[in-house]
């Protein structure tokens, strides 16, 4: 299926093309019936302007800016930029640029800026998905412009995605806490995405098939996922009656607000999901489930340019598997007043 075209829109309307780009471009009077025509068969095509042959009107024709697009989610996070670097290296080996945007976790936002990209031409879209539903890309993917979901599946549409195993690393995190004696182990968890949803499940699965269950009481799911917010939560958990020994934490944020809840304390073991920098130089190095960024970017976009060089298979999944990295904060074993407790509420006896 090939683009829309200004000369389509202008067809289906019954007006001149001069008439259409004005309408698209905003320029000179045209009224209000018409423009509400214009509008109306933009609409039903499906038409984009060309932000590219816009900017580059006067140039000689043939020229060609080679752009992908690279729409991002927290721009902050330093596990998007380590993505975002990746693609502009196999981007720039293969001589294209990378148009990057930002939604900032807003879906209405990042529908904005995906019709931007799109309004620029670029040869293929990778997406880190913050919204619910894609479903509106299908038409673009119908015309030939590949898109690719990185980190998060894209819902509603027929698309290659790229994802970490997710519930495998929180799965990791526990076996990991629970082999140096932990069986309280609590957990903060980021607001309600793809990725925290799978880490939170492997977390139960964990802590079902290794000790039992998982108390509610010490998991902590937050509404915004920031550093203070989970500042708060590790507090609440820290102020209990009956503490946990470990906290496992889903996101590079919650870890920081679980230290800074934990200050100088060294009796509390914590594995977190996703590395952050200077993590393996803090008193005591922490211990982490390692998402590998640069991987998922480095597989997304190698997989968006063999669609662009004409690959037909169907969309598939890949998954790249996380790393457990101990350094030093999951290896804390629990006191010996913890373990006391765990071996009588279990039935046990205590080592002689």
């Amino acid at each position: 299926m090939t683009r829309p075209t200004m000369k389509q829109v202008a067809e289906l309307a019954g007006v001149g093309m001069k008439t259409v780009s004005r309408v698209v471009n905003g320029e000179g009077r045209v009224s209000r019936e018409t423009r509400s025509k214009v509008e109306a068969a933009i609409a039903a095509t499906g038409y984009r302007r060309n932000e590219v042959a816009r900017s580059m009107r006067g140039m000689r024709s043939g020229q060609s800016t080679g752009d992908i697009g690279l729409l991002l989610g927290d721009l902050t996070n330093p596990f998007f930029a380590a993505i975002a670097s990746a693609v502009i290296g196999v981007a720039r080996a293969r001589g294209y640029a990378v148009v990057l945007a930002s939604a900032d976790e807003d879906p209405q936002a990042e529908r904005a800026a995906i019709d931007g990209l799109l309004g620029r031409q670029v040869a293929g879209l990778l997406i880190v998905a913050g919204g619910r539903d894609y479903s509106y890309l299908q038409p673009e993917l119908q015309r030939g412009t590949p898109v690719v979901f990185v980190d998060r599946p894209g819902a509603g549409v027929e698309a290659d995605e790229v994802v970490l195993d997710n519930a495998a690393g929180a799965r990791m995190a526990v076996r990991h806490l629970v082999s140096y004696g932990h069986s309280r182990i609590g957990a903060i968890v980021a607001p309600s995405r793809w990725t925290t949803t799978q880490r939170l499940r492997g977390f139960r699965d964990a802590m079902r098939t290794e000790v039992g269950s998982a108390d509610p009481a010490l998991i902590r799911r937050l509404s915004t996922g920031s550093v203070a917010e989970a500042e708060r939560a590790g507090r609440e958990l820290l102020a209990m009656p009956d503490p946990p020994t470990a906290i496992f934490t889903t996101t590079g944020f919650m870890t920081q607000g679980l230290l800074r809840a934990l200050g100088p304390r060294r009796d509390v073991a914590v594995t977190g999901f996703d590395d952050f920098p200077l993590a393996d130089m803090l008193p005591v190095p922490l211990t982490v489930v390692a998402g590998d960024p640069v991987s998922l970017g480095t597989v997304a976009a190698q997989t968006l340019f063999a669609r662009i060089d004409g690959w037909t298979e169907p969309p598939a999944r890949r998954v790249v598997r996380p790393t457990l990295v101990p350094r030093g904060s999951g290896e804390i074993r629990p006191p010996a007043s913890s373990i006391q407790s765990a071996l009588l509420s279990s039935g046990s006896s205590a080592p002689s």
